[in-house]
């Protein structure tokens, strides 16, 4: 398959808040929609101390769609009373965003260090099945996001979108999903496979786009802007795009080293490597 055209549109793209994290979220509604993005997704600490309600309709009052809230998860645990606090957690995330106006919340499902890996994902897949009846009343979906195994042993039993996808396939709900995000997931050589198999389950919520850095020098929080590593960022657009993906295009870079920049001249990064390479 040919890679995907160039993301002209910038209607189409989406930026994370946390791309942007020295920037308080007003600040980052206005200059968003000023640069002419279409969307915006959450962390759920740019809401801290806000009205929820008030910021989702603030957001659209700049023309940006709430495209996801960021992050819920974290449900693998040795405990019960430590699950059961993650399962409440969670749906507090839904309820925000219920109130944000944000179609899905975005899971970052957990691990814990000696436990092994099996054995989190069976609780991170019982918990997600808890947790839908709070999404169902709430009309918000969730979309599991694999992450890269670098994070296996404290962030995310689930590291393949064949382990996301058979999640969501045995759950069985439309209101349960995926998240690919490039960083994750570029590596695996049954990508394209279960792109495809994500569109045929109705599972694809949302994609997230950065690059892979070489060398990377802080396995969190040195991520690149989209051009800047060796991601082929427009050949798995295709993939996605081939599945029946017709979302926004989310740019989600966690970096110490644009975080330490001008905001505005990040933003001017960003809007030229979704131009030249998203």
């Amino acid at each position: 398959m040919n890679p995907a055209l160039p993301l002209a549109d910038l209607s189409r793209a989406c930026v994370h808040t946390i791309t942007t994290k020295p920037w308080p979220i007003e600040t980052a509604a206005a200059k968003y929609a000023a640069a002419g993005f279409g969307g915006i997704t959450v962390w759920r600490e740019a809401l801290k101390g806000r009205n929820v309600a008030a910021t989702g309709r603030l957001l659209r009052e700049h023309g940006l769609s709430v495209v996801s809230l960021c992050r819920g998860g974290f449900f693998a645990a040795t405990t019960a009373a430590e699950r059961s606090r993650a399962l409440d957690e969670n749906r507090r995330a839904v309820d925000e965003a219920r109130a944000l106006g944000a179609p899905k919340v975005v899971l970052v499902c957990g691990a814990v260090p000696g436990q092994s890996l099996t054995e989190s994902r069976l609780q991170i897949s019982d918990a997600v099945a808890a947790l839908l009846p709070h999404c169902e009343q709430a009309k918000v979906g969730v979309a599991i996001e694999p992450l890269h195994p670098m994070y296996a042993d404290n962030r995310s039993a689930v590291n393949t979108l064949r382990q996301a996808n058979d999640m969501a396939e045995r759950i069985g709900s439309p209101l349960v999903g995926v998240a690919v995000d490039v960083y994750h997931v570029w590596w695996d050589p049954d990508l394209e496979v279960e792109i495809a198999r994500s569109g045929r389950l109705g599972a694809l919520m949302a994609f997230h786009e950065c690059d892979w850095l070489t060398p990377t020098a802080d396995l969190l929080n040195d991520r690149g802007l989209m051009g800047e590593g060796c991601i082929p960022l427009r050949q798995i657009r295709a993939w996605v795009e081939a599945a029946g993906f017709r979302g926004h295009v989310e740019v989600e870079v966690f970096s110490n080293r644009l975080w330490a920049m001008d905001q505005d001249e990040v933003l001017g990064r960003i809007v030229r490597a979704i131009q030249d390479h998203a």
